[in-house]
């Protein structure tokens, strides 16, 4: 959606600021949304706990949802604390009663952090018909077990278990979360109705601000849906954000007990909003047929296996040196326009490499015989040099070469033979050490893209795409004589 999405959160207050609609807004605005409210009830609460709940009439919470729905565009709403069945109920006749469907997240705020309900039995029961009307449901661990009607899981396992059969129930997916386990490991997992399940593994992050988390995450993923239109892509995205604003927290000083998010930390950090395209992972899905071609190329394919031409091989390995010489080149461009010291060595020290260590194996197999440049070598190295204006969009363009050398490589390791020709160059690219470089290649793109404003995102993948083209014809060109 290139609109603004308008969510509108459905929830209690929060005084403090770091749960409830409060959060909901710092949360909506964060993650590119442009945020609503309409307060269920009012709490008296900080982050030592909460002394007083008000629950306005029903009929009030009616009028203000009927009045956003009657001006604004309503295109996602988080539903949290609603309390009473009353409530819950009005709540789904205004969904029912809207011509448009919505996105709709629902965290079903059922349990206190103590273990003590929230809600009574009638409550409850309003809450699951309230289900045929929502997307996504968003229980904690205790949540999850009130309704499938369990024991609290003690596992991962048990936990997937209950959200499958929750989804398999109502219909409706599941955003299962590990935050209530023991152990380093905090996963979560978003379960369809069918059973199907992605999960995104995670580790523990130490800190005491957790105050809000469900809040946060339930309203950060009702934004990105109705940014993205896709669920798995939306919940990562969430998810991601909301680590983040978990693990920054501590900068903040606010209260003395369970401290709040830092809703506001990629924005003051300079980042955009979470957006798909400036997702590294999504750029790679997005050449997978690319990289399957690569797979299919008859230089691999006879690399792989050992059967190349050892006159091909010289061919490429000569074309290689030729790219190499004036890939550094650029490598030492992208150093000097880094912007800070830590990536001016890792592109300065790029360099380096790939000038001493990977020409040195081209010396040893082909010397220093001048080869003339091939039209597949020159291309590529326009290319690159024409996305030197910019440090973002030269980093994009760089990083096939570190990343498509690495994944095929490593695979084609994996299974070669013993005595393989061609081990020596198979044995470089699939190594630890330039397993490493790829990673640093890619946290430092990564970073670049989401800081991007859209037009510097969009040069930096058209950029990369480009690179990732010209790798496959560099793959795929033939010496002169075989043309």
């Amino acid at each position: 959606m290139s609109r603004v999405a308008n969510v509108l959160s459905i929830a209690g207050s929060d005084p403090s600021g770091g749960a409830g609609v409060q959060a909901d807004l710092k949360t909506i605005l964060a993650c590119g949304g442009y945020g609503m409210a309409a307060v269920t009830a009012l709490t008296a609460q900080n982050t030592r706990g909460v002394s007083a709940v008000h629950t306005p009439p029903s009929s009030f919470l009616r009028a203000q949802l009927d009045a956003v729905a009657a001006d604004v565009r309503i295109d996602a709403v988080k539903i949290g604390m609603l309390g009473t069945a009353e409530v819950i109920a009005e709540t789904a006749a205004w969904l029912s009663a809207l011509p448009a469907r919505p996105v709709v997240v629902l965290d079903p705020v059922m349990v206190a952090t103590s273990g003590d309900r929230l809600i009574d039995a009638e409550a409850e029961r309003a809450l699951h018909d309230l289900f045929a009307l929502v997307d996504v449901v968003t229980p904690n661990l205790p949540e999850l077990a009130v309704l499938v009607g369990g024991a609290v899981a003690s596992s991962w396992p048990d936990a997937l278990d209950q959200a499958a059969e929750l989804a398999r129930r109502h219909g409706v997916r599941v955003l299962a979360k590990g935050g209530h386990l023991d152990g380093p490991d905090c996963p979560d997992a978003l379960v369809a109705p069918d059973g199907s399940s992605t999960t995104f593994p995670g580790a523990r992050i130490a800190t005491t601000s957790t105050h809000g988390t469900g809040c946060s995450l339930s309203a950060a993923l009702a934004t990105m849906q109705a940014r993205t239109g896709d669920w798995g892509w939306s919940a990562r995205l969430a998810r991601d954000w909301l680590r983040r604003a978990i693990a920054e927290a501590d900068a903040l000083e606010v209260g003395g007990g369970h401290g709040p998010l830092h809703h506001g930390a990629a924005l003051w950090a300079g980042d955009a909003p979470p957006r798909r395209d400036a997702e590294l992972d999504a750029w790679w899905d997005d050449i997978a047929a690319l990289r399957a071609g690569i797979d299919d190329v008859w230089f691999v394919a006879a690399l792989g296996d050992g059967t190349l031409d050892e006159a091909d091989f010289a061919h490429y390995l000569a074309q290689d040196s030729l790219y190499l010489r004036g890939y550094a080149r650029v490598l030492s461009r992208a150093a000097a326009l880094a912007p800070t010291l830590e990536e001016q060595a890792f592109w300065a020290g790029s360099a380096h490499t790939c000038l001493e260590t990977e020409l040195s194996l081209h010396r040893a197999r082909v010397g220093d015989e001048p080869a003339e440049e091939s039209a597949e070598t020159a291309a590529y190295l326009s290319h690159l040099r024409a996305a030197s204006g910019d440090h973002a969009t030269l980093v994009a363009a760089l990083l096939p070469c570190f990343w498509l050398y690495q994944d095929v490589a490593e695979r084609l390791a994996a299974r070669r033979r013993p005595g393989h020709p061609y081990a020596d160059w198979l044995e470089m690219y699939a190594s630890d050490a330039f397993a490493l470089s790829t990673q640093e290649a890619i946290r430092w793109t990564q970073r670049a893209a989401h800081g991007a404003d859209d037009a510097a995102l969009a040069r930096m993948r058209a950029a990369f795409l480009a690179s990732a083209r010209h790798e496959l014809a560099f793959f795929a060109q033939r010496r002169p004589s075989h043309r």
